[in-house]
């Protein structure tokens, strides 16, 4: 029995494989990062993966479950080649959750009480405080509803702050409006003046922040994107900001990562940049959580948390 492990990240690579031998101390490892490794492909029942190469899963002839290190697993289904009747399993992890909740309370806070132009009064230097609303008057609306948009829902409405969800299908979560399908998605907006996006990234949401969408939202309002760089319309926002119809925007996730050192979001005193940084995997717990899967597995059950290709999550 062997497990492979195969990354894009250049950090903490050896915190990730002590992490996976020590929860799966009867699998022998295989590091696909490393060239210099010679691979049993043949013994591959499990594969940990972040951004595979495409074809790489392809040669693990005896693979029975694909096990995501991110949230997000776009990347996997348009890029690997992934046999069509391999399980794809993506991390549902209460540590990545707990990062995500700190990101956007912190920004949604942010946002809501103005502190960023205290930054540019400091600067002059200018003494001149501002009024702020209540949490209840102020609406916030999360786009996506799963395991970290009704987590980070559920977090600010402990706070009293006015909230609403928008996601494919109606959810249940107390104290959250919810909104769902085409039909709701403007209703949605309207009412939205700090607007969260944790979609997955699928065809259907790809681009859904457009000049349209956003043109629905209320005068002032502002952006947080913590889901992909590919649900935003860059140039729509730009534009979206540069009328004053939105206030600001706060991005941790871009079409292309590293972001370009000449993309305009850089210079723009509007948008707020942030690495991709909103919350990562923690390979000590994660790897926890896919011991647990693969337990399930090898009992003959299915893993938790098994994407649905045809709708992408």
């Amino acid at each position: 029995m062997a497990v492979l492990f195969t990354t894009r990240w250049k950090k903490d690579t050896k915190r990730w494989l002590d992490a996976i031998e020590g929860a799966l101390p009867n699998f022998q490892l295989f590091n696909g990062a490393d060239d210099d490794v010679v691979v049993d492909w043949d013994a591959i029942e499990y594969a940990l993966v972040w951004q595979p190469p495409p074809g790489m899963l392809h040669q693990c002839s005896n693979l029975k479950a694909v096990f995501n290190l991110g949230a997000g697993v776009d990347y996997v289904l348009e890029h690997s080649d992934l046999p069509t009747d391999v399980p794809l399993v993506r991390l549902v992890d209460p540590c990545l959750t707990e990062g995500m909740i700190e990101y956007v309370t912190h920004w949604v806070l942010h946002l809501h009480r103005g502190f960023g132009r205290y930054r540019g009064y400091q600067d002059e230097p200018k003494w001149r405080p501002h009024w702020y609303p209540r949490p209840k008057d102020r609406r916030v609306g999360i786009l996506g509803l799963g395991a970290l948009g009704g987590a980070a829902a559920r977090q600010l409405h402990t706070l009293g702050f006015d909230v609403a969800g928008w996601s494919r299908s109606n959810k249940t979560i107390d104290g959250v409006t919810s909104f769902a399908g085409d039909d709701q998605l403007e209703a949605f907006l309207n009412r939205t003046e700090i607007l969260v996006c944790l979609l997955p990234l699928t065809p259907t949401t790809a681009g859904i922040l457009n000049t349209k969408t956003l043109s629905q939202l209320p005068e002032g309002a502002q952006v947080i994107n913590v889901a992909r760089g590919g649900h935003i319309v860059d140039d729509d926002l730009i534009k979206a900001l540069g009328s004053d119809h939105l206030a600001g925007a706060v991005l941790d996730v871009f079409h292309e990562e590293p972001l370009p050192l000449d993309h305009p979001f850089w210079k723009n005193p509007k948008v707020t940049i942030t690495p991709h940084v909103a919350s990562l995997t923690n390979p000590e717990t994660a790897c926890g959580e896919i011991v647990k899967d693969i337990e399930l597995m090898q009992a003959g059950q299915s893993a938790r948390y098994v994407v649905d290709r045809a709708v992408g999550y």
